[in-house]
């Protein structure tokens, strides 16, 4: 992609020594040569080595310092950008969750772990879930980020979803019980889930989805007349974001986005949200166009070869620089607009930087993976875009047919990775600040379904259901982690604002 100069990559912080809890025996063999037996047994192993209530633990280490942590983030990201993300990040306690992904990790890494591993979606809190275009054109309910995925303990991706309902209860004024029913369904969901997979074939795991039609009407089937009265706003409420989901595809954001100039189709500037090629400065727009055409041709050879197909349908036509998300904000992300040679064909995608997972320096070593799983090989140099792109693939029952990477060489040097997608394909995610406790407690267990199938696509389902067992004692232990957690968000939001009023920290509000 095109690159401004950047400021030399910053070192972070190291990880605390080790965890509290002692790993499971390694077992390196794939998954189709132990018996079902032995992974039960792998783990009940495990949870007498880290007991089931030992997850309720969490005390900072004394050299985790979060805002050193987010500065260091910033020391490889646009400079220019760096404040909008902290202004984000202070407007309440759960948007600083969601930017403070790399502050969890380091406080994961002190917590007692199962050493029961798969692939993690690294970031998964509540706005992290949500629905889009499947291929075959159904909106589905899935995780849609993936920017920190990386193996690692199963609990770790738990603990991240579980302290998200109890900070958006919070900054939805939920009372203490309220917030623990929302968490405990999430979990509940969870463990449920992935022992429910554990008794089914893997083929069945790794068909089944969550279709948002068919779930809203088996959950209206289910409602008595007098539930379907009281929840008659709610149902219709859903149904709109629904039916506004399927306006939400590229041809919208072509209107919203672009513009006829001279009766070609261009991106419109709104600096510093979007800013395109032609208003930067320093920038020979035709030589870059013609370096990003190279580097179009690298991304299409990721794509299967029917998708290869399908792109040589358009051509680059003009492209812009986005400011996306809250975490992500100073990371690259671009609009790539596309045109068809005929009326009507036009394709926007999103060229978003993959940088190292923050989960990267923190988590501990776990058999999650076998050789010739579809992830990067270890023993070649970590492109950061095809992560992403493998373990999206991995734990997503459907993704994006335009998903794939590039790896682009920065103006100053270097090189920076990237992961590609639709710019937008039916995508709808829950408006958080208008949850009340029953929704939210609804949209807890999907999340937690969802978190479960994925996991069980990735990782040893058997193993982990023996771990969680049948009892509610992790999903006790995680709810309480999680209000211990969200107390720690909170005080670090504080500090933040407090490391901004006296001027360590830049931050643009507004924006």
């Amino acid at each position: 992609m095109v690159e401004m100069p950047t400021r030399s990559a910053g070192t972070m912080p190291p990880a605390p020594e080790g965890s509290s809890g002692d790993l499971a025996d390694i077992d390196t063999k794939p998954l189709g040569r132990r018996s079902a037996e032995e992974r039960a047994a792998r783990g009940k192993a495990a949870r007498a080595g880290t007991p089931l209530d030992a997850h309720a633990e969490f005390r900072r280490a004394d050299d985790v310092d979060p805002v050193g942590l987010l500065l260091g983030q910033a020391e490889t990201r646009l400079p220019e950008l760096v404040p909008i993300r902290h202004g984000r990040m202070l407007v309440s306690p759960f948007t600083f969750y969601r930017g403070a992904a790399l502050i969890m990790a380091a406080d994961l890494a002190g917590t007692p772990v199962s050493g029961l591993g798969t692939q993690l979606c690294g970031d998964a809190h509540l706005s992290n879930f949500g629905g889009y275009a499947s291929p075959e054109r159904r909106l589905v309910f899935d995780i849609n980020d993936f920017d920190e995925t990386c193996p690692g303990p199963f609990e770790w991706d738990v603990k991240r979803l579980a302290a998200s309902f109890v900070v958006a209860g919070r900054d939805n004024g939920f009372t203490a019980k309220e917030r623990r029913k929302a968490t405990m369904a999430a979990v509940e969901s969870y463990r449920t889930t992935i022992r429910t997979f554990a008794t089914q074939p893997i083929l069945s795991v790794w068909y089944v989805h969550l279709d948002i039609q068919d779930t809203i009407t088996r959950l209206e089937a289910a409602l008595t007349d007098r539930e379907r009265k009281e929840r008659k706003t709610a149902l219709k409420g859903t149904r709109k974001a629904i039916a506004k989901a399927r306006t939400r595809d590229s041809l919208q954001a072509l209107d919203k986005l672009t513009t006829l100039v001279d009766g070609r189709r261009r991106i419109i500037s709104n600096p510093p949200l979007i800013t395109r090629l032609d208003d930067m400065t320093g920038l020979d727009t035709d030589d870059v166009l013609q370096r990003l055409t190279t580097l179009i041709a690298d991304y299409r050879d990721t794509l299967p070869s029917d998708r290869r197909r399908l792109l040589d349908h358009y051509a680059l036509v003009d492209i812009a620089r986005k400011v996306v998300g809250v975490g992500s904000v100073g990371t690259r992300a671009w609009v790539l607009l596309f045109q068809g040679g005929a009326p009507g064909e036009v394709l926007l995608l999103q060229a978003k930087e993959a940088q190292r997972s923050v989960l990267a320096d923190y988590a501990p070593a776990v058999s999650s993976q076998a050789p010739g799983d579809g992830m990067p090989d270890p023993a070649r140099e970590v492109h950061e875009g095809e992560r992403v792109v493998s373990g999206q693939r991995l734990m997503q029952a459907s993704s994006d047919i335009f998903l794939g990477w590039l790896r682009a060489n920065p103006v100053g040097g270097g090189k920076a990775d990237y992961y590609l997608r639709q710019l937008r394909d039916w995508k709808v995610s829950a408006e958080i600040d208008h949850l009340t406790p029953t929704s939210m407690g609804t949209y807890a267990r999907l999340c937690g379904w969802t978190l479960a199938r994925a996991h069980a696509r990735a990782g040893d389902r058997i193993a982990i259901a023996a771990y969680l067992g049948k009892s509610d004692r992790f999903d006790q232990a995680i709810a309480d982690f999680a209000e211990a957690y969200a107390d720690q968000n909170e005080r670090d939001h504080a500090t933040l604002r407090a490391a901004v009023d006296a001027g360590r920290v830049q931050a643009q509000s507004g924006l």
